[in-house]
C-alpha cells in the first residue's frame, strides 16, 4: 500500500512540476476593471466610460515585440481588419520591444454622442486613440474574452484578447455573459446571436 501511495505521490509531483514548467514558459495575465476609488467609479459609470487595466507577466517577455489588431464585424461579416499597434513599426528602436518581464496595457473607452466607439490604448511609454463606427446604443460592453475563456497565452501565437460587444436579446432581456461565455468561435457571434455590430481584438507577443 505504501509503495502504491509513494508511486502516486511521485506521479502527482511530476505532473505538477511539468505544469509549472509549462506555465513558466508562457504568459499570465491579470486584469482590473474600473478604479479602486469609489467616487471615480461613480464618475466612470455616470459618463459611460469603461476602464480596463491589463498586466501581462512572463519570464521571456523582455525583448519581445507585440502586435494588437482589431476586426470590425457588422451583421456577421468582417468589414475591416486593422492594426492598433505593431511595436516593430515604431520609429524609435528602443520602443520596438518590451524591456521588462511585465507588460502593462490600459484601455479607456466610451460611446460618443456621434455614435463612435472611442478607445484609447495606453502602452507603457505612449498611447494611441482610435474611433470606430457604432450603432446608437448604450449597451456596448468591453469584455476580456481571453480571461473569460481561460485562454493560454503563448509566445508567437495570436490570441483573442478583447471584444466590444452588444448583448444577445431574448424575450425582452439582454445577455452579455451568454455571448462572452459561448466559446471561442468569436468571429461568428454576430450570426449565432444576431448581434448587429461588435469589435474583436487580437494580440500576439513574438
Amino acid at each position: 500500500m505504501k509503495k502504491i501511495f509513494l508511486a502516486f505521490f511521485l506521479t502527482l509531483m511530476s505532473l505538477l512540476s511539468y505544469s509549472q514548467s509549462e506555465n513558466e514558459k508562457g504568459i499570465t495575465m491579470n486584469s482590473d476593471y474600473g478604479s479602486n476609488n469609489s467616487e471615480i467609479r461613480d464618475i466612470l459609470q455616470f459618463e459611460g466610460i469603461e476602464y480596463l487595466k491589463l498586466s501581462f507577466h512572463g519570464k521571456e517577455l523582455a525583448d519581445k515585440s507585440y502586435h494588437l489588431t482589431v476586426k470590425e464585424i457588422w451583421n456577421g461579416k468582417i468589414k475591416s481588419d486593422s492594426t492598433i499597434m505593431n511595436s516593430k513599426t515604431i520609429q524609435f528602436e528602443q520602443f520596438q520591444k518590451i524591456n521588462d518581464t511585465v507588460f502593462n496595457l490600459k484601455i479607456i473607452s466610451k460611446l460618443t454622442n456621434d455614435n463612435k466607439l472611442k478607445m484609447t490604448f495606453k502602452f507603457p511609454r505612449f498611447s494611441t486613440t482610435r474611433k470606430f463606427d457604432a450603432i446608437k446604443s448604450d449597451d456596448y460592453s468591453l469584455r476580456n474574452v481571453a480571461e473569460a475563456s481561460g485562454t493560454e497565452i503563448k509566445y508567437g501565437e495570436k490570441f483573442y484578447l478583447l471584444a466590444y460587444i452588444l448583448p444577445y436579446e431574448k424575450d425582452g432581456a439582454k445577455y452579455w455573459c451568454a455571448v462572452e461565455s459561448s466559446g471561442k468561435d468569436i468571429e461568428n457571434w454576430g450570426k449565432e446571436f444576431g448581434i448587429e455590430h461588435y469589435l474583436v481584438f487580437e494580440m500576439i507577443f513574438e
